[in-house]
């Protein structure tokens, strides 16, 4: 099989349409997932109102996360890679992970399976911010040799 950029640029794309499903089946059966769990382990109804705040909360994140990486791959596939646009589209899912990891983090004590989601989103959002910091510099130093040639 011959892999090449708009394969891979295709099959991500595949990737955040599968996600964005995924993400409106459980926009969906948040009750029900949330019921299940508290019936696992009962605890009182204030804590599953939580839980269920905080899984809709960090789905609106989630949606424009989504959002921002679709207009990204489509920047991408356009071959418009290091430019302002595709730093904002990285800005904003860097901040969409740190504001689920902040929700998280506060629904940790209730629910400890929220404290792992919220390292995890943490981190995605320093990796993420990383490569916005990296595309900014690319950024400066194309503007900087279109200047001198």
């Amino acid at each position: 099989m011959n892999w090449n950029k708009d394969k891979s640029i295709a099959l991500s794309r595949i990737c955040t349409a599968v996600f964005a499903v995924l993400l409106l089946a459980l926009d969906i059966g948040c009750y029900w997932i949330v019921k299940w769990f508290s019936d696992i382990r009962p605890v009182p109804w204030q804590y599953s109102a939580l839980r269920m705040a905080a899984v809709y909360l960090c789905s609106v994140f989630a949606w424009l996360l989504l959002v921002h990486l679709w207009k990204l791959l489509g920047n991408i596939s356009r071959e418009e890679v290091f430019t302002e646009g595709n730093v904002r589209h990285l800005r904003a899912v860097s901040w969409c992970c740190l504001g689920a990891a902040c929700i998280c983090l506060v629904c940790s004590p209730v629910c400890l399976p929220f404290l792992f989601i919220a390292g995890a989103a943490g981190f995605m959002a320093l990796i993420v911010c990383i490569v916005k910091n990296v595309f900014q510099q690319a950024i400066a130093m194309k503007s900087e040799l279109d200047l001198t040639i």
